[in-house]
């Protein structure tokens, strides 16, 4: 699939799949994860971490150029999602309905929680995208493993030091937002690491049935054309 050529119904599917898991992903961010006394983490974590694993099948299989289509669309849907839920919290409800502030807990978002959230996802899924489609042509596309683990170890870095930076500093002690960065980001990268033969799996399933193997050889890494 070339970008001057109308999409697979394959490409389609695996955009829905990415779009569902990162609007399902900011729908429970809200909810926090007890994983220990000690540490908490948002319960995004068990399944924002699968939009990097998409992102690479992406970026490695079709191109760091449909990869940003997807990565955008991704944070139009988002910006959409947000929108929607602050105007239907903003609607005036019937007295006899009780559930306004439950509904305005789970589904609401301060402005600066919600630019913490789309800083981080372009700056995180960006440079995990840029990085990937480099070290394909760099090693020849050979070690895959490496390639979506180093994409991922700046990519997730980014987006967690951005995220929870911009969301929380100045709202709690400095030393537990460090805290909240390590873990968060110690888990994120696990995760890529345990699923790194799924990523194998589904990359080598991917190119057979598209026919394609695309290496971005002398491209411009513009975020928006070229």
């Amino acid at each position: 699939m070339n970008e001057d050529k109308k999409v697979s119904r394959l490409f389609m599917c695996i955009g829905i799949i990415f779009v569902t898991c990162l609007l399902l992903s900011n729908l429970v961010a809200g909810k926090m994860w007890a994983v220990t006394e000690n540490i908490t983490l948002p319960a995004a974590v068990i399944l924002f971490p699968l939009t990097y694993i998409i992102g690479d099948v992406f970026t490695e299989v079709y191109g760091f150029r449909n990869a940003r289509t997807i990565i955008w669309l991704g944070f139009g849907c988002s910006f959409f999602a947000v929108m929607i839920y602050l105007i239907t919290i903003a609607l005036p409800h019937p007295g006899y309905w009780e559930n306004q502030e439950a509904f305005a807990t789970v589904l609401g978002t301060t402005p600066r929680v919600a630019a913490a959230s789309f800083a981080g996802y372009l700056f995180g899924e960006f440079s995990n995208s840029i990085v990937l489609s480099k070290l394909k042509v760099a090693t020849k596309g050979k070690n895959l493993w490496i390639r979506t683990i180093l994409s991922t170890v700046i990519g997730e870095g980014l987006d967690s030091v951005i995220f929870i930076t911009i969301a929380f500093w100045g709202t709690m002690d400095n030393s537990v937002v460090l805290q909240m960065i390590l873990f968060q980001y110690l888990f994120k990268v696990s995760y890529e690491v345990i699923f790194t033969p799924v990523t194998y799996l589904v990359v080598k399933l991917v190119k057979k049935a598209e026919g394609i193997d695309t290496y971005d050889e002398g491209i411009k890494y513009s975020l928006i054309k070229g």
